[in-house]
């Protein structure tokens, strides 16, 4: 039986809940201990529980974390206060837990464990809330479609909607920036740990010399972070990304959720595509109806008014900790706070810079429109010929550029990982639109203002002289000064232009019609500003370089150059579509 005792006693708890007192806001003076848990394969897990002091019972805020536990103390403590039993809990292999830890794989079973522990607590009412952003949304998320029986609600902020896609690759290219990043910041914990358990290398064979004899066992260092040799190992989306899909399970959530995005976040799409996911495939009436999305502006870029090198004016500020937690006391609690009366989505539009609350998404007002691709054959470079028009193409020659694995179109912000977050966010794209490895095309001067919100797609005849080749692209906002501030990015691996399950190379010289997702946006291009696309085959290092030769990026030691082709005439209408709200 599936932890049945801990189900019997938060049974218990959730009878008592029921006949307890209409609740009450605090703020609650706090008491703090710490506790274990054991996993159904026996593992210790260990928590911190800050406890609202008074008679209770209150629902539990759960977070499961592998970035150690005692880094949530704000947060926890902020939510004991109005009237949550928060319990903050290391993940399996890292920090006080026991066990071996490697992302995603456990997380499912171990979050139902832990909500199903939880929910017995003393002091719990026997609803759990599992919540936190980022890796600690994964969790969230993860746990749910475990459909844990005293799981009440989920908040999951900045997270994926599939580890595969927009985690650790997008379009088919690796996400080498935060990729490696992160994986590197994780390995630095296994070496601690790793170190506490045998801080010395004792090997001491007499055929090396001192330079050679290493304090540290790097060799079974590297082992506690296998994952990211696995990540390589596996570029399409297979069986090893399949069994942790959240996407593949939105029928098994059966519980409301509130999920928050960012304009300039890597896991932008995966915030949508989880709210219009289970707001369509939910596994209850009540997940379906129970879905809340709210989009900000910067995310892992950055949390301020400031982004990168724009500022959103003091609207921008968020307080997500705060939203998220009114959201819980109307969801869970059913206190009166103006949420039951909210639209289900609440967005940042950018170049007005206000908040604006829609009925759902995408807006069914916003009409997809086509941005037609055109040039005289000379689009390469700002300096160029590349125009984007709503007329279509004609009889036009194509645009060609060197897609050259030496030479990488450099990452210039965006959505870089947040460890390097100085350099994330909208930046002046004009360095990199002077090389002629980037195809420029821009539209004419706006003469009103004109919004952008929603999904973002660049539908693209292409050709190459390789078997296998990427392909970018880039939605810029160009300021009447000049300045060209980047919105949305996206990136395509040929062998993947099908399907990202299975590669298949292309046959150098022929034409294929191919759609590239970009990130959603929204933006008012005001009056006087123009629109941009950029066209490359690289965007180094967010993403990793393709050999241009059919060999596996992640290991080839051979890079060629391709010379690529973007046609746009009348047989070949490459096009940037986008939703304009009227």
């Amino acid at each position: 039986m599936r932890n049945g005792f801990w189900m019997a006693l938060a049974g218990l708890a959730l009878a008592t809940a029921v006949e307890a007192q209409e609740p009450v806001e605090g703020p609650y003076p706090l008491t703090f201990d710490r506790a274990e848990m054991k996993t159904r394969d026996g593992v210790t897990l260990w928590a911190d529980i800050y406890r609202p002091q008074a008679k209770g019972p209150f629902p539990v805020l759960l977070l499961r974390t592998p970035y150690n536990k005692q880094i949530y103390i704000a947060e926890a403590t902020r939510a004991a206060t109005r009237g949550y039993l928060c319990v903050v809990q290391d993940c399996r292999g890292r920090y006080m837990s026991e066990g071996e830890w490697e992302p995603f794989r456990t997380e499912g079973a171990d979050g139902y464990d832990a909500v199903e522990w939880a929910a017995a607590l003393p002091g719990s009412d026997g609803r759990v809330i599992l919540a936190g952003i980022s890796y600690v949304g994964a969790t969230a998320l993860l746990g749910a479609i475990e459909t844990p029986p005293h799981l009440a609600a989920v908040y999951a902020g900045i997270t994926a909607s599939d580890y595969h896609d927009n985690w650790a690759y997008q379009g088919g290219a690796m996400c080498l920036q935060f990729a490696r990043g992160w994986s590197s910041g994780m390995q630095l914990h296994a070496l601690q740990r790793l170190l506490g358990a045998s801080p010395l290398n004792k090997s001491f064979p007499l055929d090396k010399p001192p330079a050679e004899l290493g304090m540290v066992d790097y060799a079974r260092a590297g082992r506690e972070a296998s994952f990211y040799a696995d990540w390589i190992a596996h570029p399409a989306d297979d069986a090893y990304w399949k069994q942790v899909s959240i996407a593949a399970n939105y029928a098994k959530i059966t519980v409301p959720v509130l999920h928050m995005g960012a304009w300039y976040d890597l896991f932008m799409p995966g915030a949508v595509r989880n709210y219009t996911g289970i707001r369509d495939q939910g596994g209850s009436e009540v997940a379906r109806r129970g879905q809340r999305l709210v989009l900000i502006p910067g995310g892992h870029a950055g949390f301020g008014r400031k982004v990168g090198e724009v500022d959103f004016g003091e609207k921008a500020a968020f307080d997500f900790w705060g939203y998220a937690l009114d959201w819980m006391d109307w969801q869970v609690k059913g206190l009166a706070n103006g949420w039951a009366q909210a639209k289900p989505v609440r967005l940042f539009v950018m170049g007005r810079n206000e908040w604006r609350d829609e009925a759902d998404w995408p807006l069914a007002r916003a009409v997809p429109t086509r941005y037609y691709l055109r040039s005289g054959g000379r689009a390469n470079s700002m300096a160029g010929d590349g125009t984007l028009e709503t007329a279509p193409p004609a009889d036009e020659p194509a645009d060609r550029f060197l897609n050259d694995p030496g030479n990488p179109v450099p990452t210039l912000g965006g959505v870089v990982s947040g460890m390097v977050a100085d350099l994330s966010g909208p930046r002046d794209q004009r360095t990199v639109e002077g090389r002629d490895d980037v195809l420029v095309y821009t539209t004419a001067p706006f003469a009103r203002d004109t919004e952008v919100t929603g999904p973002v797609a660049l539908e693209l005849f292409v050709s190459s002289t390789a078997p296998d080749t990427d392909f970018t692209g880039k939605l810029v906002d160009v300021y009447p000064d000049g300045r060209a501030m980047e919105l949305s990015a996206g990136i395509l691996r040929m062998r993947y232009r099908d399907t990202p399950d299975r590669a298949e190379m292309m046959n150098p010289g022929e034409v294929y019609k191919i759609r590239l997702e970009l990130r959603p946006t929204a933006n008012v291009f005001l009056a006087g500003h123009r629109l941009r696309l950029e066209v490359a085959g690289s965007n180094y290092p967010q993403y990793d370089r393709n050999p241009n030769t059919g060999a596996e990026p992640g290991t080839a030691r051979i890079y060629v150059p391709a010379t690529n082709t973007v046609r746009h005439d009348r047989e070949h209408p490459s096009a940037l579509i986008l939703p304009v709200v009227p």
